[in-house]
């Protein structure tokens, strides 16, 4: 007999994934892993006895439930599910499944929707920080077309808003964990940042690179790929996140001059394959520090003027706008608040089948 769980299937920014009700899912944490990975088709490369896309991009599940938190509607917690590994992460945040956990909360009935807009507050367990999504739901229903368009997503979409609040050290400690904004391992300097997502900048130049390498010519380059895994193993532990070997953190991102008018050209590695576009929270971290002085691709970086700055990050299939209010203190490098747009829709709505062991 299989195993039945409800759950939706929606497209979170340029992510896609499972979301379910935590009161829907087995309560003993190893049985929740064994059931992730088979409704998922882990581990196999092509995930081909289950709904996993074969791309750790799609390869996500956001878990829901009611929030007894003041002033939070709802708890998301997120699971990156290997592909081709037996094993779950919940080390990281991710943005993009984020912007479907407002939807999802009013279609599964635990947020009330209003008539025109719906603020949808998010605590977010992974790094114990909130977001504020603004959701379209005309007639109290969440509208999901629009004229919204992300890259990496094709067509237009209704837009939605989030607010990041506080999250800046949220993994780490510390906006730049190591107290600097620039180090240098083997040789080679780096930025260690988290505002929202732990990311380590490195120069496109510093590794004999352009930065506007296609994604397969990085990921065909195993020489490359090895130097930066033995970079991201080191400085694990200088980012307070320890041993990093079996885990899905830092995210290692290789800046260079925009490109396409935007604030810095990035290709990041999410940590093994190399993303289409760009993490959300990784963005966010990517757009805080470049814009401070002393560190990597602050020289190369184009950043505009003003307290509150709207940066795009480029990445392989376009940019992502992060809005980033700075301090009104100029030795507080981290921001008030971090804002950006995404679009989610949902996919499929029913129950997902797994044959446990």
């Amino acid at each position: 007999m299989q195993n039945a769980i409800p759950c939706m299937l929606f497209r979170g920014g340029t992510s896609k994934g499972t979301y379910y009700l935590d009161r829907d899912l087995p309560v003993d944490p190893a049985a929740r892993e064994q059931a992730l990975l088979r409704i998922m088709g882990s581990p196999d490369s092509r995930q081909i006895d289950g709904v996993g896309g074969a791309h750790p991009l799609t390869s996500k599940v956001a878990i829901v439930k009611k929030s007894e938190r003041e002033g939070i509607d709802v708890d998301y917690l997120f699971v990156q599910v290997v592909v081709d590994e037996a094993r779950t992460s919940t080390a990281q945040n991710c943005g993009n499944i984020l912007a479907g956990v407002g939807p999802f909360a009013i279609e599964a009935g635990l947020v009330e929707a209003r008539d025109g807009e719906t603020l949808v507050s998010v605590y977010m367990e992974n790094t114990d920080s909130i977001a504020r999504q603004r959701i379209q739901t005309p007639g109290k229903q969440v509208k999901y077309d629009g004229d919204a368009a992300i890259d990496g997503v094709p067509g237009t979409h209704a837009p939605i808003m989030i607010e990041f609040v506080g999250v800046a050290g949220s993994s780490c400690g510390e906006l730049f964990p190591t107290g600097n904004p620039v180090d240098e391992i083997d040789g080679i300097p780096v930025t260690m940042v988290d505002n929202g997502m732990p990311v380590v900048m490195i120069a496109a130049e510093s590794l004999g690179l352009k930065g506007d390498e296609d994604i397969s010519e990085l990921e065909n380059n195993q020489a490359l790929k090895d130097q930066v895994e033995i970079i991201r193993l080191k400085v694990g532990p200088l980012m307070n996140l320890g041993d990093v070997k079996d885990k899905t953190v830092p995210k290692m991102t290789i800046v260079s001059a925009p490109k396409n008018g935007g604030l810095i050209n990035t290709r990041s590695f999410i940590p093994h394959r190399v993303h289409d576009a760009v993490g959300v929270l990784a963005a966010a971290s990517v757009a805080v520090g470049v814009t401070t002085v002393g560190a990597v691709g602050h020289d190369i970086a184009v950043i505009p003027e003003g307290e509150k700055k709207l940066c795009y990050v480029e990445h392989p299939t376009g940019a992502l706008a992060v809005e980033v209010e700075l301090s009104d203190d100029p030795k507080e490098l981290a921001p008030k608040s971090t804002a950006i747009m995404r679009t989610a829709r949902l996919l499929m709505s029913g129950k997902a089948y797994y044959i446990a062991e």
